[in-house]
Order: C-alpha cells, then structure tokens, then sequence
C-alpha cells in the first residue's frame, strides 16, 4: 500500500497484513455478514469461536469506513457521562450497559492479547481534556459518577494534566486509566486474521446489493454472485447504505478529519510522554495523540479540506500545534484523512432488529473501537440462543431521522467554519 493509495495513516503504516479475497461462488452459511469493519470481523470471529459457519461481505478492503480511519482512542463507555446513560436507559438497562461498556477497552486489550494481534497498542489511560472552565465542571460531575462506581478515573488539576500533556493549555482533566491507544487498521486487519484462522470466511471487492427472505432464509445478493444464509447481521454504521430501506436515515452523518505528522523523534518527547490519547470537552471536539513513532495527530470534527500539505485543514493543524506546542517549530505533515461518525440523536447506540434473523448494531457516536467490538460478541451470543433480557440495551425497531440530511449538511458548515476561525 502506498501513502498515495492510502485511506489513512493506520492504512499505509499498520503492521498486520491487509487481507484481500474474491467472492469465489455462491455459498450457504449460518450467518451472512455486511461490513468488515470491526462490528463485522468480531461477529464473524465470535460466531465462528461458538461453532456458526460465517461469510464477510466487504465491498472494498477491510478496514475501508470508520474502522481504518479511526483516530484510534480505546475510550471506556460513551461521550454521554454515566449519569445521563442511566437516566436515558433506565434502572434496567442502565446501570447493565454502563458496566459492560465501562469494561470495553478492557475486553478490546484481551482480544489483542489472545490473538496477538500487532496494532501499536498502549495501555496507559486517555485524558479528556477540559478546554475551558465550564469543561472542567463537566468533568467534576463525571468524575463523582466514575468514584462512586468506584472505575479508575482521575481528576487532575491544570498542572498536574499539563505535565502529563506537555502544554498549559488546558485547564484540567479525567484520566482515564482503563482506555489506551491503538492502530484501529491493524487492530481491524488482526480481527480478520483471528476470523480467518477460525474458520470464518471473508470476501472482498464484493458489494451486497439486494436483501430478501426465501422462506426461512435469507438470500444476500451481491455483485459476485449469492450467499444464503440463516441469519444476516448488517455491520456498516456510519457507512450503511441503501441496502436495507431507510437503514441510512437512522442516524446523522458527522464527518471527523485526522491528520498527522511526519516522526518528529526526541525532539516531541515532552508531549504525552505516556501516549495517552486526548479528546476535549469542547462542543466542536478536538483530539491529540503521539503515536509508536512519534508521530503527532491532530483531529476535528470535518473534513479535510485541502491536502495534507495545503489548504485550509493542514493551516489549521499547523496553528493547532504552534498554539499548543510553540517550541516544537514548523511541523510537516504525513497524511490527511477524514471518516464518518453515525450520530444518533439522543447520543446512544442501537441494536435494531430488521425482520426475523436480520439484525443491525449501529449509531456508534464516535466510539467505533470498543462498541463495534462489542457488538459483534453480543450478536453471536444472540444467534447461539442467549437471552435477549440480557442484552446490554433492548432491542428497537428503526426509527428514520427525518432531520439527518439537513443536520448534516448544518453541521458540515459549522465545522468548516470553525476550521476557518481557527486557521488564521
């Protein structure tokens, strides 16, 4: 893969090998499976691991939508703090779903482990950084739910988050000391490994193009031919299609933009000197982390606009560092990016069941990582026979967004503009 031919940083750089197959016939399976991404590939590994014959549908290369162009943080739980999670889901599910995501990251490292999967990992906590006085106060009140959930989350002081960041910048934060960082490509591309050597199989460059019930089955269609299959589980998020109708209107689009610079070597030792990997409490979110190489990523809600060596995104990267970082010097950059986040509207994910034996996870809100990973262990509990009451949210029925197009395009004009405010 050449940085040219790239869909992000984690693409050209990631250590695991990319994996590319041909749909070869058509198949007969237990499971049918659209996306290979990571809700996709932790199914098809999951199903496999509980003895269901499983078949990847992926319509470019693995890792091809959110799951490659990740920023890559292992963050525990939501952007929504504890309090609100239980307040939207209930005392049923609430407090459920708070644990079992509260335990993502941890669930994510152990897959890692088992598989040994080479993604860059670390495992030294992230930081949500407050940008301002009002963000601290946000972090307070999340910081009291995490105590009294007795999790190991830390609020640090100006000082004491500026020494762990490298800038006095920000005026406080949470450490997050159950999350961490990855390669989210390589981490996606050993997902598929593991998949693979369980005896699941993946198909890529095959775009599934009709959906219908023959009987008790389902019958996927796709651009090279038909996979058959008792259940299906629709795996594509933020870049679900028209396959299913109305599954696109579910949720809003929001573009997030990435972009990183070229090793910076000991000079940039100072910054996040345990490579912990930042996101902020601003309303237009920003995020920063230092990877294996000492690379530094910078990353906003938008789109690149530009190159990453011209244009108004690498302007605003190249203001972003001075601002935080002032005696580092000029910086040039590696590669420029950008992905979509499904955002739902009250901030929670779903589990839509479709029709009998067709299922969707989707509207993951920035939380791709540990969510998708996640999901895909509780879709192949579901289709082994587990419970439904154990579910870590009830399952729904779709419900279009009616607003999605619109807000949007609203939002890409925000984000462009902030960009433009904060390039100059």
């Amino acid at each position: 893969m050449t940085a040219q031919d790239a869909i992000s940083l984690w693409d050209a750089s990631a250590q695991e090998a990319d994996y590319h197959a041909p749909m070869a016939e058509d198949a007969r399976v237990d499971v049918a499976i659209v996306g290979g991404g990571f809700t996709g590939l932790s199914t098809a590994l999951h199903c496999a691991e509980m003895g269901l014959s499983a078949h990847v549908l992926e319509a470019e290369q693995i890792g091809y939508g959110g799951s490659g162009r990740n920023c890559g943080l292992v963050n525990a739980a939501l952007w929504l703090p504890p309090q609100k999670v239980r307040e939207q889901l209930g005392q049923t599910y609430g407090p459920r779903f708070i644990k079992k995501f509260g335990s993502g990251p941890e669930y994510v490292f152990s897959l890692i482990e088992k598989h040994q999967i080479r993604c860059e990992v670390t495992r030294t906590g992230t930081i949500h950084a407050a940008h301002g006085p009002s963000g601290f106060a946000d972090l307070q009140e999340r910081h009291k739910e995490w105590q009294r959930l007795g999790e190991p989350v830390d609020l640090l002081g100006r000082d004491e988050v500026s020494d762990l960041i490298g800038t006095d910048h920000f005026h406080g934060g949470l450490v997050d000391r159950r999350c961490g960082t990855i390669n989210p490509m390589g981490y996606c591309r050993g997902l598929a490994r593991a998949a693979l050597g369980v005896g699941a199989t993946i198909s890529t460059g095959v775009r599934a193009t009709r959906l219908h019930r023959d009987g008790d089955l389902w019958k996927v269609e796709t651009s090279k031919g038909v996979i058959t299959a008792k259940a299906v589980v629709l795996g594509t998020n933020a870049y679900t299609d028209g396959l299913w109708p109305d599954l696109d209107r579910q949720f809003t689009i929001i573009n997030y933009f990435q972009l990183a610079t070229k090793p910076l070597g000991p000079e940039a030792d100072y910054i996040l000197p345990g490579r912990q990997g930042i996101w902020t409490t601003a309303q237009i979110m920003f995020n920063l982390r230092r990877d294996a190489f000492d690379r530094l990523l910078v990353g906003s809600m938008g789109k690149v606009i530009g190159t990453k060596d011209s244009g108004l995104s690498h302007r605003w990267a190249r203001k972003q560092i001075a601002r935080l970082f002032p005696k580092l010097g000029p910086v040039e950059f590696e590669e420029a990016w950008h992905g979509q986040i499904a955002m739902t509207p009250d901030h929670l994910p779903r589990i839509h069941e479709l029709d009998t034996n067709l299922f969707t996870p989707i509207g993951y809100n920035g939380r791709g990582i540990t969510t998708g990973t996640m999901f895909g262990e509780t879709m192949a509990g579901l289709l082994t026979g587990r419970d439904r009451a154990d579910l870590p949210l009830p399952m729904t029925a779709p419900r279009s967004v009616s607003s999605a197009p619109i807000m949007s395009r609203l939002y890409q004009s925000a984000f462009t503009a902030n960009q433009i405010l904060k390039a100059v």
